[in-house]
Order: C-alpha cells, then structure tokens, then sequence
C-alpha cells in the first residue's frame, strides 16, 4: 500500500491477543512516516513503564483521569490511544482528544498515523465519538484501529475500515520464536500461547497456575465432581486478590473449557494438542462428566461474565453465580 501510495483511511487489525497487531501498526507507521522503529516501539503497551503506568492510573479518581486522557506519543505524529482505567476502556475523553488532534497538520512528511489498540473495548460514548472522526477524517490521517473480535464493534465503524485478520503463527514458527528468546519452560508456553507470540513472551505461569487451581477447582463444583465447599476454599483468595482482573480469570476459565470441550467431543489430532496437558487427569475427569450441552451453557456463562466484567462486577460473587447456575441443572 505504501509503494503504490494507496493506503486506506482507516485500517483495522483483528486477532486473537498476542499475534502482533499493535506490532504490525507501529511498523507499518514506522515505514509510513520513515521514521525509526524502535523509537516507536517505546509506544509498546507490554513495556514495564508504560504497563506500570496504565496500572498506576487505575487508582486515580476518575475525574483526573477524565483531565488527563490516555495517549503515548514517542514521535509528534504518531499517537497511541490504549484503554484505560479500573475498566480498562476506551474512553470518551481520549476520543474527544483523538478529535481535537485529528485536524493538526502533520510536523513532519505527509501523514499522522493514530493508533486506537483495542477498539473493541470502547464505550458506547466513545464509540459514537470516534464515528464523527471515521466519517470526515483529514487528508493527513491514517487511523488504526485493533480488536479480538471485529463483530464486537458497531456495524458502523466496521463498514468504514479496511479489514486484515492476522492468524497465530504454525508451531514451527512458534517454537523458532521461543528458542530465539530463550525463554524459560518453551513447551509449556507454546502450549498455552497458541500461536500467538506475544502471549508466549508475556504469560506469567507462576499467575496462570495459581488461576487455573481456582478455575479447576470452580469446574469440579460445577460439574458436580465435588461439593461447593471445594470452592469456598479458593473463593476468598481470588476475592482478595484485589488488583487481579475478573477478565484475567476468565481467559484460563475459556483454556479449561476448550480442553475438556476437546476431550469428550475432538479428534484424536485436537486431544493431544491442549493447553493444560500437565492436568490432564483432572481435564479427563471433568470430560467424562458433563455433556455437550453443559459445556454449551458453561461457555455462554463466561460470555455473558466478559461483558459483565466490564461493568466492574466483584469476582467472587460472580464465579459463585457460575457454580451454582451450572450446577442446578
């Protein structure tokens, strides 16, 4: 697009987390504006600072941080708008900003490229927001939008981007990936990243264990494999781990569900690639247990958890309502 000088208004880049959407956007900017990648690649969300900021901002009020919107700009025309807050959102506020920078003439070469990583967890405010700059965008601006799921965004602001979905790499890709990194346990996170390398390099194992006993532990109660006071045991850890995203369960909750949902109903080839190989007798159990529908409805649940997470729902009250819900039936 570059070499022909053909190159869309707005671009969005979907994909599982991890396959390196944010990474293709600050490259292709880098091409874009010639400047030098690896000072844009400071605007990286997984960086230690700029990760620590984001989290330090989750305790202000949310009045400061409605007067201070979130954005990173390691280079005067290019801007990153990342979610932000307890929510981890797209917020109105950044998009009135991302408008009021919109009109602002380029202080170097042709273009200003704006980065909105992670779409999908706008607003409703926000999302209408950032309609009225898709509608008329400036000449000079070249927005990039990223998201998990493009049918998460209204149909408006789809219709008005180009598309590329961007896939998880093959394993041999993956394991090159994780040798060239030395990173420590390299089966183990090419298991659990799928393919997706960001995700290999960023998992922390000693968190996601310590997930995953909980989320085990609520499936058995679920599935009927043992009493609700299993649970409890586990409740009041995960309650107390204040800082911990109900969504950060969730994701090993969705890993759990694939690999039992691959033992009782997959082929031979999808039963020996799961994510949580290491515990298998307990995933053998749980399989052995629950039919298809179980498992239908135990998905929908966590859905419907996803969307509810984003309205700070508390993390205990809603994995006992998962329990109980599946349990009753």
């Amino acid at each position: 697009m570059i070499r022909r000088d053909r190159i869309p208004q707005t671009l969005l880049l979907s994909g599982p987390e991890g396959v390196g959407k944010a990474t293709l956007a600050r490259r292709f900017a880098a091409e874009l504006l010639q400047y030098d990648a690896p000072k844009i690649d400071q605007d990286d969300l997984s960086l230690e600072a700029n990760a620590t900021l984001i989290a330090d901002r989750e305790k202000w009020p949310a009045d400061k941080r409605n007067e201070d919107p979130l954005v990173f700009g390691s280079h005067p025309d290019f801007l990153t708008f990342p979610p932000d807050g307890p929510l981890r959102q797209i917020t109105i506020q950044q998009m009135r900003l991302l408008k009021d920078r919109a009109p602002l003439k380029p202080l170097k070469g042709s273009w200003r490229v704006f980065l909105i990583d992670g779409i999908d967890r706008a607003n409703p405010q926000a999302a209408n927001s950032l309609l009225k700059t898709l509608e008329e965008p400036p000449p000079h601006l070249i927005l990039i939008l990223t998201a998990r799921n493009p049918y998460d965004l209204l149909p408006t602001i789809r219709s008005r981007a180009v598309p590329f979905r961007l896939g998880r790499l093959r394993e041999e890709d993956m394991r090159a990936f994780i040798q060239a990194r030395n990173l420590d346990q390299p089966e183990r996170r090419q298991a659990l990243a799928e393919g997706a390398p960001g995700l290999a390099v960023s998992i922390d194992l000693e968190a996601y264990d310590r997930r995953r006993t909980a989320m085990l532990a609520l499936l058995k109660v679920a599935g009927g494999l043992a009493g609700f006071d299993t649970w409890l045991k586990h409740a009041d850890s995960v309650a107390a781990r204040r800082t911990e995203k109900l969504e950060s369960y969730l994701e090993v909750l969705y890993s759990l569900l694939e690999d039992i949902m691959r033992l009782a109903h997959g082929s031979s080839a999808l039963r020996k690639a799961l994510r949580n190989n290491d515990v298998r007798p307990e995933l053998d159990a749980l399989a052995g247990r629950v039919d298809f529908e179980w498992l239908r409805r135990a998905i929908a649940r966590v859905d419907e958890l996803v969307e509810l997470g984003r309205r700070n729902i508390q993390k205990s009250i809603a994995f006992d309502a998962f329990a109980a819900g599946l349990r009753s039936r």
